[in-house]
């Protein structure tokens, strides 16, 4: 299993509308693609927010490497910039790549 995981920092001021356009649009979009299973997204709690600024993690669960580079080279592009343009300036992200290897 392979996991997208984003992290994004946001700014609290706009926090309530990024929480619902991720929960109605963003999302379903990314899983719209057909390239993943599942998402979940989660708000960290540790370490503790800073002042003006909430993160939250989703992560997109697809099958293979390949299902992934169908993702980012087909898709990411442009919903990625649907993101940037809609919240410019109120947010910072990182993306990362995990393999899951166990469940217990």
């Amino acid at each position: 299993m392979i996991i997208y995981s984003v992290t994004v920092s946001i700014d609290t001021a706009i926090e309530t509308n990024w929480v619902a356009w991720m929960r109605t649009q963003h999302i379903h979009d990314v899983l719209e693609t057909g390239c993943f299973l599942a998402a979940h997204f989660q708000r960290l709690l540790d370490p503790a927010p800073e002042d003006g600024v909430s993160t939250f993690n989703i992560q997109y669960e697809c099958l293979s490497m390949e299902a992934y580079e169908a993702y980012a080279e087909l898709h990411a592009p442009r919903l990625q910039e649907d993101h940037a343009t809609r919240y410019k300036d109120r947010y910072a992200a990182f993306r990362t790549l995990l393999r899951r290897e166990d469940s217990f």
